[in-house]
């Protein structure tokens, strides 16, 4: 390739014109051009396998004919018109939504992102409590806007200290870190939920609890089962929500569940559950579902120009349809729970690598200086490198340091694929042992 056309060129016109916080993989960053399956390409024409998929977005496939079908077939009859007009698909998928989601008499809005799916749930339980405070977790990540990032304990994704909010921040995100790491799962709860008893003792009752039941850029970290229900009890004696921020749990990636709160049911659904990424599979959908009563609290005007728009329900639909119809959900437990044994299993031979955690195809692999618990950045940016070398396409994050990678692929993966990228995974592993 030449002149403009080159990665190099590309990549020069991005600095040029985009913000510098705009973060990039690898030493060489690559331009995706097309995909099919679980595989991408660049420009240059190399085919990687994908267990990234943007950020989880790409959920069931690259190129999913049902999807694209669906896309094409609505973008020659109506792109958008806003939420001030009947809009059927929005209302279709609504419909469904609803229906899986788990919430007695559930409303749902619908927003681009999960950022905003995420504002809108603040502002929502901020307004049904006439509180400001919020409780979140440590190491926990909710988005971009001023809001979300007043209630996301990532230093890491913390531009600012400015906020509308009054944050409290909680133990238990964290398993393997921190005072507790030490106590079993039964005790580690009790002592998560003494600590939640003891905060509240000293402030204003609060909004909210926002919490994801499994940590995505905190590096795929996790409580143990039924923390939330033992939060849930504490808060519902003071009359505080629960928000599960599901925009990377949801859908059935954790195998186990459709939604990631389900691990944490034993006290009855959240008040709100946020989503968005994976329900689009790369189309722009975010979205809150909550009871009415709380959906229904806000006393001013409010439409969405571009949530809900014809084109994205269209694909939201198509892609919900396929992966209850497939049941992608029992694929991701199974071809998940052989990918993470596999991992297990390479990991036990190198020392650089502390724990593969997680469930279903949502699975976190803890690089450490060899010998210690300290954090690697540093290797795990070269097991980022040498994966792609090899032709494998994963993600990094982590709380205190950017030493996690994070390995979510496509729910459609086969156990023939899931073999190929643990294999490149295992000599990437090797490449710093």
């Amino acid at each position: 390739m030449t002149g403009n056309h080159t990665t190099r060129d590309l990549l020069g016109r991005h600095r040029a014109v985009l913000p510098d916080w705009l973060a990039l993989y690898y030493d060489d960053p690559i331009e995706i051009t097309h995909g099919e399956g679980r595989h991408v390409w660049d420009a240059e024409g190399n085919r990687y396998l994908d267990f990234f998929g943007g950020i989880l977005t790409t959920m069931t496939a690259h190129a999913l004919p049902e999807v694209t079908k669906a896309v094409a077939e609505q973008a020659g009859r109506i792109i958008h018109s806003s939420t001030l007009y009947l809009n059927r698909p929005m209302v279709e998928l609504a419909e469904r939504v609803a229906q899986v989601s788990g919430i007695p008499d559930a409303r749902v809005f619908f927003t681009t992102s999960g950022t905003e799916a995420n504002d809108t749930a603040l502002l929502l339980a901020t307004t049904y409590r006439r509180s400001n405070t919020v409780l979140a977790m440590r190491n926990s990540y909710h988005g971009r806007s001023f809001s979300t990032v007043g209630v996301t304990g990532n230093r890491g994704w913390s531009p600012t200290s400015l906020s509308p909010l009054q944050t409290l921040y909680v133990h238990g995100g964290v398993r393997t870190r921190g005072p507790y790491a030490a106590l079993d799962d039964r005790a580690f709860i009790a002592a998560c939920v003494e600590d939640l008893r003891d905060l509240l003792g000293h402030t204003r009752s609060p909004a909210a609890l926002i919490a994801e039941p499994i940590q995505g850029v905190g590096g795929f970290t996790s409580p143990p089962d039924g923390l939330y229900a033992a939060f849930r009890e504490v808060l519902h004696e003071r009359g505080a929500l629960w928000i599960a921020d599901e925009v990377q749990t949801g859908w059935g990636r954790t195998g186990e569940h459709f939604w990631g709160w389900q691990a944490h049911g034993q006290s009855g659904p959240p008040d709100i559950v946020t989503f968005a990424k994976g329900i689009g599979n790369g189309m722009s959908i975010g979205g809150v579902i909550a009871r009415s009563e709380i959906m229904n609290c806000l006393d001013a005007n409010s439409i969405s120009t571009f949530g809900g728009t014809q084109i994205t329900m269209a694909a939201g639909l198509a892609n919900l349809t396929y992966l209850l119809e497939h049941d992608l959900q029992g694929n991701a437990r199974r071809v998940g729970g052989l990918l993470i044994e596999r991992l297990r299993a390479v990991a036990a031979q190198i020392p650089a690598v502390r724990e593969v955690r997680g469930r279903g195809l949502m699975i976190g692999v803890d690089v450490v200086r060899p010998g210690t618990d300290e954090a690697a950045p540093e290797l795990a940016a070269a097991v980022l490198e040498a994966a792609r070398e090899g032709g494998l396409l994963i993600g990094k994050g982590g709380g205190h340091n950017t030493s996690a990678l994070r390995i979510a692929p496509p729910l459609s993966l086969t156990v023939a694929e899931a073999e190929e990228g643990a294999a490149i995974l295992e000599q990437a592993l090797r490449s710093i042992a």
